[in-house]
């Protein structure tokens, strides 16, 4: 047996989640994240990465090898309530006792994905309503002076983008776009492997882009966004204008849909359509292999897709003349884990490969 370095949960109220134990023989106090599986070679490793997943609710980070294997887990709250300096010792700590675990193997770097849009040059999060306190703070320098590694920032869409073509759908492809259907609607785009920043790093706001002209309200300004005629947001508030429940979530009008309401099946019929309609934008403009879909409202597939698929048929003719995939993701809630590790090993590579001092490594 491989030796773990426990971490008491009142340190940091952070669980650690060695992937090396089965359950029953955790200690109390002690909890690991559903679906940790048996790694019999973590202790050889030569080197791996750290991936964060800091969102407004959940606090997740992962160490992971070069080869897409989690060696462990930890996972807990994010405590706002507690202030943003709170924030931040919880995530060093984490990233720490992930690091000290692994004493032989060397760390190649940290990523962190986080919502909002991301300054990529200055490490700065702007506009990120889950993260409040973090708005126009160095949190990627911070981090990193606490931890002496480099750390790189990424929007957590962006991240979680990049894992499912790492590690989850998008494997076989270099060039793909990710819709994250949530409470809002996220969006990452990869082209050669690589995220796609923009100017400033806040290409792929997908969840923005106008669908239904004239249509409802966003809180960015516009009006008929994507993420407010196709999100779980939009959803509940259907069902209610509906007339289906006033405290209905996403997954209650889900349910109603499969008891046969007719309401509830009209509803993930107008969010395929937006959807629809989105993909065929995207279609016609990047001309990718592949577009996947993940979030909470996936399960509603077989409801809201027969309209998806037919607003693109009938607006892209590149969907109707190549080989176009739109396929559901499949790495769930460890995509962002997953991508925000993949970073510093896509740094480092790059360093290697030109052979001159980069930036960020």
């Amino acid at each position: 047996m491989h030796p773990v370095v426990w971490l008491p949960l009142s340190t940091c109220g952070l669980a650690p989640e060695p992937a090396f134990w089965p359950l029953h023989t955790w200690p109390d106090g002690w909890k690991a994240n559903e679906g940790s599986e048996t790694c019999y070679h973590c202790g050889f490793m030569d080197q791996f990465s750290i991936g964060v997943d800091l969102g407004g609710t959940n606090l997740r980070a992962a160490a992971i090898d070069d080869r897409g294997e989690i060696l462990q887990r930890i996972s807990g709250a994010t405590n706002l309530s507690e202030g943003r300096d709170a924030v931040v010792d919880d995530i060093v700590r984490s990233i720490e006792a992930l690091r000290d675990a692994r004493p032989g193997s060397r760390l190649v770097g940290v990523g962190i994905g986080v919502p909002g849009f991301i300054l990529i040059e200055k490490g700065y999060i702007v506009g990120s309503n889950n993260l409040p306190d973090f708005e126009n703070f160095p949190v990627r320098d911070v981090i990193e002076q606490k931890l002496g590694t480099k750390v790189i920032l990424e929007n957590d869409a962006n991240a979680a983008a990049l894992g499912e073509k790492w590690m989850g759908a998008g494997r076989d492809v270099d060039d793909l776009i990710l819709l994250t259907l949530g409470t809002g609607i996220g969006g990452g785009i990869i082209s050669n492997g690589r995220v796609l920043h923009g100017h400033v790093g806040m290409a792929g706001e997908l969840g923005h882009m106008t669908v239904v002209p004239g249509g409802n309200p966003c809180g960015c300004g516009n009006f008929g966004c994507l993420e407010k005629h196709a999100s779980a947001t939009y959803i509940a508030s259907a069902a209610k204008l509906l007339s289906l429940g006033d405290a209905l979530t996403a997954e209650g009008v889900y349910r109603l849909a499969l008891q046969g309401e007719a309401r509830a099946k009209m509803i993930f019929e107008s969010m395929g359509s937006a959807l629809g309609i989105a993909l065929s934008n995207l279609i016609n403009i990047f001309n990718f292999p592949l577009y996947l879909l993940s979030g909470g409202p996936l399960p509603a597939w077989d409801f809201f897709s027969p309209a998806m698929f037919r607003e693109v048929k009938a607006r892209s003719f590149t969907y109707r003349n190549t080989p176009t995939r739109i396929e559901k993701a499949t790495l769930g809630n460890l995509a962002g884990l997953y991508g925000a590790a993949y970073l510093p090993f896509q740094a480092a590579a790059a360093l290697e490969v030109a052979g001159s001092p980069d930036r960020r490594f």
